[in-house]
């Protein structure tokens, strides 16, 4: 079996595709020459380039294939007819499907892959030869169902850890951004990420704590610590982070906007600790390596929250309809008090209990 070709398929947000990397490892540790393509939108894409265990990448962007439908649907059938033809170029053995999407489980049986294994939600993916039954991820981590479509392959579950590769390059850029800022290595540096949960588009906000109680947190912590504030986050929220900035009393290190996906993992690295919310750049900042504080509101934090979770804090307001992200949908809720009960003053008592004994030896 040593040269067999998997191909995984998961079009969802980088959280999601961090989500499978360990996938990916148990893979290429049980089958060392075995070839393993993947298909992931284009955001998504950037956790995996670096990654030595994936041979090739293809890239699928549902607004793309939109598009071209409206203006033509003779130009849809030619680029989803290419992206096929080099699919079916590489001679997959066996998928892994986790898209929950009932296009991806007739395409690959199209395509002719023998062994289609993949979770079947709502029979979304009528055409998979094994499925696992899925309402929803309730009852454990994303990461444990997605490592249950190795057990009909008979690959043995070795690494339950998130990977994201940082090259040297990464690494320079840090220290050339951090030296620019005049930040030492011994300096106190923590991360801020008050943006994330891009993968819930306009209700992203639902998933956010306030960029007021942001800034008061970082403002205690510059008080009590005398921390180096980092702000970071990519282009679309640089307001919010020039927001939150100004609500500082001292101004913090902007690097929202300025980050690759793999250059983010290595500022998170960088850091002591950072301070995120529910989200992608969360699975980033774990994968990579960093200590992380997050945030959870509407979504339950043993599903979708750091895994493994050894080494991270998560900080909740447990009320009584807390978690209501359910079975992939949002409860209608104006209040979202999980979020707005939770103060500045909850969060840094988790910030002290970290840094407090470290403060005293120093």
């Amino acid at each position: 079996m040593n040269g067999r070709k998997f191909l995984i398929i998961n079009i969802f947000g980088i959280g999601d595709v961090l989500f499978t990397t360990p996938i990916i490892h148990n893979i290429r540790n049980a089958y060392p020459d075995a070839y393993i393509g993947y298909v992931c939108n284009r955001r998504a894409c950037s956790v995996l380039e670096n990654n030595p265990k994936v041979n090739r990448i293809f890239i699928y962007e549902k607004d793309d294939y939109r598009a071209i439908y409206k203006i033509s649907k003779i130009r849809f059938l030619r680029k989803a007819l290419e992206s096929l033809r080099e699919i079916k170029e590489e001679k997959f053995d066996i998928v892994i499907d986790l898209s929950l999407n009932k296009y991806a489980s007739f395409f690959t049986w199209f395509l002719g892959i023998k062994r289609r294994i993949g979770l079947n939600y709502k029979n979304r993916s009528p055409l998979l030869n094994t499925k696992i039954e899925l309402k929803g991820f309730e009852d454990k981590h994303v990461v444990e169902y997605y490592l249950s479509t190795l057990e009909p392959v008979g690959i043995p579950v070795s690494c339950r850890d998130l990977e994201l590769f940082i090259q040297e390059g990464e690494r320079e850029w840090v220290e050339r951004f951090l030296s620019r800022e005049n930040i030492k290595t011994n300096d106190l540096l923590i991360g801020f990420l008050p943006g994330g949960g891009a993968s819930w588009g306009s209700d992203a906000h639902y998933r956010r704590w306030s960029v007021e109680n942001y800034a008061k947190l970082a403002n205690k912590i510059i008080e009590n610590f005398n921390a180096t504030i980092i702000l970071m986050g990519d282009e679309k929220e640089k307001n919010l982070c020039e927001r939150m900035s100004q609500m500082m009393r001292r101004r913090p290190v902007q690097a929202c906007g300025q980050t690759s996906i793999p250059q983010l993992a290595a500022l998170s690295r960088r850091c002591h600790f950072v301070i995120v919310n529910d989200g992608g750049p969360l699975h980033v900042a774990v994968a990579a390596g960093a200590k992380t504080i997050s945030i959870f509101g509407p979504v339950d934090e043993t599903i979708y929250g750091p895994y493994p979770p050894d080494q991270h804090v998560v900080v909740t307001r447990d009320i009584a309809c807390r978690p209501c992200y359910r079975r992939f949908h949002r409860a209608d809720c104006d209040h979202v008090s999980c979020l707005n009960l939770l103060t500045a003053d909850d969060v840094f008592a988790e910030v002290r209990r970290l840094l407090e004994p470290e403060h005293k030896r120093g």
